[in-house]
């Protein structure tokens, strides 16, 4: 192995972008959570959450496709185009690089539908949207499986400092609490 850090530029640019990705996608997918669970108490606020959200949400797709295409230069894994694209290709963690394939390609299927949702309708997209939920954990078990450093301390407290707080606004959104009735005495 060199010791020459040039030799791991596109390696590290990847994984750099990777991890941007996945912090992009929780703060997205939180902020999603939290609109669609009505958690924020000003309309103005609502406009300004929504272009935030949009923003995380285009930042995550960009920081994927780069996660995945400056691999294409990496010296050590000199992967294909098909091995970034197509699950099962890679020689290296099939298994863990399918699902973050997967979560790619979904990324993109999901986070696009907002533009056209006027065209499949609202309703369909916004029952296609909530699966970006699962775009989310798809990430974060590509990260753990095939991630260099998925299972160093420093990750797994990031992961968990992001997972936490979907988890309880999935809660929130997925299994609401039942209004009180009002007590007749």
């Amino acid at each position: 192995m060199s010791s020459d850090p040039s030799q791991h530029l596109f390696w590290l640019a990847s994984r750099g972008f990777g991890v941007v990705a996945l912090l992009a996608s929780a703060l997205s997918v939180g902020l999603g959570l939290a609109m669609a669970g009505r958690m924020l108490e000003r309309p103005a606020d609502v406009g300004r959450v929504k272009q935030l959200h949009e923003a995380l949400a285009l930042t995550t797709l960009v920081a994927i496709a780069l996660h995945g295409g400056l691999l294409l230069g990496d010296s050590y894994l000199r992967p294909t185009l098909a091995d970034i694209t197509i699950p099962f290709q890679i020689s290296t963690h099939p298994g863990w690089n399918a699902v973050g394939i997967v979560a790619g390609w979904l990324a993109v299927l999901l986070g696009l539908s907002f533009y056209a949702r006027r065209r499949i309708g609202t309703r369909l997209w916004r029952s296609l949207h909530r699966w970006t939920i699962a775009v989310y954990i798809l990430g974060v078990a590509h990260a753990v499986g095939a991630g260099t450093d998925g299972r160093s301390l420093w990750l797994l407290v990031l992961l968990a400092a992001t997972a936490l707080p979907i988890l309880g606004l999935a809660l929130q959104r997925f299994f609401p609490e039942a209004p009180e009735q009002p007590s007749r005495a």
